[in-house]
C-alpha cells in the first residue's frame, strides 16, 4: 500500500525483501532479494535510493546504522528505531516524556523474575523486549506457575513484566511529522483484537473530545522528542478518562488502513510526503468508518464470498497478494463507510460473515 501510493505520486520504488514475490515486490519498480541484515544488499539499496524508509520496525538496527554511516537519508532514523523496537527503552522513554504507562520492570534473569513478581504482582503480562508483534512473544501471567511457564518458553530472551491493565478500550492515533516540524494527525481510532491481532478498527473512536485531544498531545510529544520524520502511531489503553500508552510504531500502521478510503489523504501518502520533504495536510474524514482485517484461518488459501462482499456500495476491499493464509495472518482488509458508527459496524459484521477460506477456487465460487 505504501509502494502503490508512492508510485501514484510519481516516485520510483526500490524494495529490499527476502521473498522474491512479496506483496511489495509485486508492485515495486525494482526489488533486491536479500535478508534485512545483508549489509552488502543494504548498501546497494542505499546507493539506488534518494530516501530509504521501512514499513515495520523488526529490522536490524545495524542495517539502519550502516545506511546512516554511509550518509544515506533514512526516515525515521536510528534513534526512533532503537527506542521503539526495545520495550524497556520504549516504556522508559514514554515515562520520562510525561506520558503515562503501566507499571513495568525488566526481567533478564531468574532473580529479576522473582523481584518482578513482588514489585508488579499478578495479573501481569510478560513480553519479550525485542521482536514481539501481533500478540507474539507475550504471556499473561496470573500465578507463579504462569510466570515459570513464560520464563521457560522465552528460552533466555530478555523480558519485561508489565501490570495487566483492565481497560475500557484500546485506542491508537496515527500522525505524521516532516523535517520542518509540521505535525498532522488522523482521528483517534478504536481497536478490537483477536488473540493479539488487530481485527477491527472504528473511526472515529467512541471517546470524549478531551481524551482524543490528549492522545494527539501525547503523539506530538513523541514525534518531537524522537524527531520522527514520517508517519507513526501511538497505541493506548483507555480506562475512564485515563490514557496509558502501550507502544509506539515508527511507521504506517494497521489501524490506519481505512485512510485509503475514508479520508482525503492516506497515512501512506502522508508518509511519502514526510520522508520526501513535501508539505503535509491535515487529514479530513469523509464519514464514519469501520475497517475489518481479513485474517487467515489455516484452512485454505482461497478467499470465498468475495462476490457477495463486492455488492456492497459503500465497501472497499483490499487484498495483499500473499500466497498462504496461515492462522491469523493478515491477508487483506475491507473498509465500510456509513452515516453512523452503528451502521458501519452492522455492515462490517455482515461483510465479515460472508467471507470464508477454502482449499480451491471452485469452492470459493460456491
Amino acid at each position: 500500500m505504501l509502494t502503490l501510493e508512492a508510485k501514484r505520486m510519481g516516485f520510483h520504488v526500490v524494495t529490499l525483501e527476502p521473498l522474491p514475490n512479496s506483496p511489495t515486490g509485486q508492485v515495486a519498480d525494482e526489488q533486491i532479494v536479500a535478508a534485512y541484515d545483508d549489509l552488502r544488499a543494504i548498501g546497494e539499496l542505499g546507493a539506488r535510493s534518494d530516501v530509504v524508509t521501512y514499513e515495520f520496525e523488526n529490522i536490524p538496527l545495524d542495517s539502519v546504522l550502516a545506511l546512516e554511516a554511509d550518509r544515506r537519508i533514512v526516515h525515521p532514523g536510528s534513534t526512533a528505531l532503537r527506542i521503539t523496537q526495545e520495550r524497556i527503552l520504549e516504556k522508559t522513554f514514554l515515562r520520562e516524556a510525561g506520558i503515562p504507562v503501566a507499571d513495568f520492570t525488566p526481567v533478564r534473569s531468574r532473580a529479576e523474575l522473582d523481584a518482578a513478581e513482588n514489585a508488579i504482582g499478578y495479573p501481569g503480562v510478560l513480553k519479550t523486549t525485542l521482536g514481539g508483534y501481533d500478540g507474539k512473544g507475550q504471556w499473561v501471567v496470573r500465578s507463579r506457575e504462569d510466570a515459570e511457564r513464560a520464563w521457560t518458553e522465552a528460552k533466555g530472551r530478555a523480558l519485561i513484566w508489565e501490570r495487566l491493565i483492565p481497560f475500557d478500550r484500546e485506542l491508537s492515533i496515527i500522525a505524521a511529522r516532516n523535517a520542518q516540524g509540521q505535525i498532522v494527525a488522523f482521528p483517534v481510532s478504536e481497536n478490537q483484537h483477536d488473540h493479539g491481532v488487530l481485527a477491527t478498527t472504528i473511526v472515529p473512536g467512541r471517546v470524549e473530545p478531551a481524551v482524543a485531544e490528549r492522545a494527539r498531545r501525547y503523539a506530538t510529544t513523541v514525534a518531537e522528542r524522537l524527531e520522527i520524520i514520517g508517519t507513526f502511531c501511538v497505541e493506548f489503553f483507555q480506562r475512564g478518562d485515563e490514557l496509558l500508552a502501550n507502544e509506539i510504531a515508527p511507521r504506517v500502521h494497521n489501524s490506519g488502513h481505512y485512510s485509503l478510503d475514508a479520508t482525503q489523504i492516506s497515512q501512506y501518502e502522508l508518509h511519502v510526503r514526510a520522508v520526501c520533504g513535501l508539505p503535509l495536510v491535515e487529514p479530513r474524514q469523509f464519514a464514519p468508518a469501520v475497517m475489518e482485517n481479513i485474517l487467515g484461518a489455516g484452512a485454505g488459501d482461497t478467499l470465498g464470498g468475495v462476490d457477495d462482499l463486492l455488492r456492497e456500495r459503500d465497501l472497499k476491499l483490499h487484498l495483499y497478494g500473499k500466497a498462504h493464509a496461515s492462522l491469523r495472518r493478515k491477508m487483506g482488509h475491507f473498509t465500510v463507510l456509513a452515516p453512523s458508527i452503528d451502521e458501519a459496524l452492522r455492515k462490517a459484521e455482515h461483510g465479515r460473515a460472508r467471507l470464508h477460506w477454502v482449499e480451491d477456487r471452485a469452492a470459493a465460487a460456491r
